[in-house]
Order: C-alpha cells, then structure tokens, then sequence
C-alpha cells in the first residue's frame, strides 16, 4: 500500500541521516515531499532545524503536535524523536487528522497519556520542564489564566485501537511500536524497518 511505502521510505531516510549522526528535529507532513505519485516515491526534506546528536541539544526542537515526550519534558533525546514524529505523521496519513492536536502543551500530554499509557518515572525525573506540568505526585496540572487557579487534568483513557477507525491489526501494532512512550522501548529507524507490516501483502 502507499502508507507502507511512504513509511519504508520515511525510515530509510532517517536510518542513513542517523547513522550520519544527524537527527531531523522536524518531521511532519510538510517536510515529506512527494516525488512521484504513480510510484508513490517520496523525499524528506527542510533539514533547517536539523542537529548532530554531538551537539548541545536545544530544548525547544519539533512542530509540536509531532514533539515526542522526552522533548516537551526537557529530558535527554536522541534520534528516536525522529521515529516518534514519523508514528504521528502515519496515524494522521490515515485518518486524516492530527493524532495529538495543537491546542496547548498539557493537553498534549494529556492525550499521549490517554492514548498510550502513563510516562515513566524516570522521564519525569530527568525532565527540566517535567514542573511546569506536573505536580510533586506527577499529577497533571495548568494553571487556569482566568481564575489563576490550578485545575488537575485528568487523560481520558482510550487506545489507538478506539481511536483510529482502522481493522488492521498490522498496521495498528506498528504504530504502537514507533509511539513508545519511553524512548528506550522505541525502535531505532533500523529496527521498525524489520516490522512485518512493512511487508505484509495488500
């Protein structure tokens, strides 16, 4: 199917920028060019935001409704936040709407959590900005700008399953697979390329 190629081609690109040591920082569906239609060729593009995993990482890097967590917690990242924008861009290819909308980072973390499960300690502890949104008992939390009241957010709990309308199995695992919360449980580009839904037969 198209999907599949784009992706494999999506983690070809990433695969040979990472093994440069080179870290995109700004995946999205603008950055993703199509070559040719008929043969669903595409390139990646826009490397303007683009850094080597050498580099003092900068804390403010992704389009947000595709900026993993350990980048909006202000931990350590890696190229692994390349893979994560890639499972946003693939939910949203499919619906056609933005897995995790742009409407303020609290809810963003609200929906990652709802959707995929709670962030691990350990993120949260390593994270510069892990106190802007939660609380000492890592609740989550914005302050209203109305009332200056803090008010608790609370994620409703669903899956991708629920909430993408897609019967695919296959594909629904492999979105899971590159949407690991947890950078460490996240594919390298290398690795999701070997996920048996890139070569399942349409």
């Amino acid at each position: 199917s198209d999907l599949q190629a784009i992706a494999r081609q999506c983690l070809e690109a990433l695969d040979y920028l990472h093994g440069l040591g080179i870290i995109h920082c700004d995946l999205k569906p603008e950055n993703i060019l199509i070559k040719n239609y008929g043969r669903c060729e595409i390139k990646v593009i826009d490397l303007g935001s683009s850094c080597f995993q050498t580099d003092n990482l900068c804390l403010y890097v992704q389009s947000r409704s595709y900026r993993a967590p350990e980048v909006i917690l202000g931990s350590p990242y890696d190229p692994k936040i390349d893979i994560w924008s890639l499972g946003c861009i693939m939910a949203e290819l499919y619906s056609g709407e933005v897995l995790f909308p742009n409407d303020g980072i609290v809810m963003l973390l609200a929906r990652m959590i709802g959707l995929l499960g709670p962030i691990d300690l350990e993120m949260l502890l390593q994270g510069q900005e892990t106190h802007k949104y939660f609380t000492k008992e890592y609740d989550l939390y914005h302050i209203n700008e109305d009332t200056n009241r803090v008010e608790f957010i609370i994620p409703e709990h669903s899956s991708l399953e629920q909430h993408l309308p897609v019967s695919d199995d296959g594909f629904i695992d492999f979105l899971n697979y590159l949407l690991q919360i947890n950078p460490r449980q996240r594919p390298t580009a290398e690795e999701a390329l070997k996920h048996p839904w890139l070569s399942f037969p349409y």
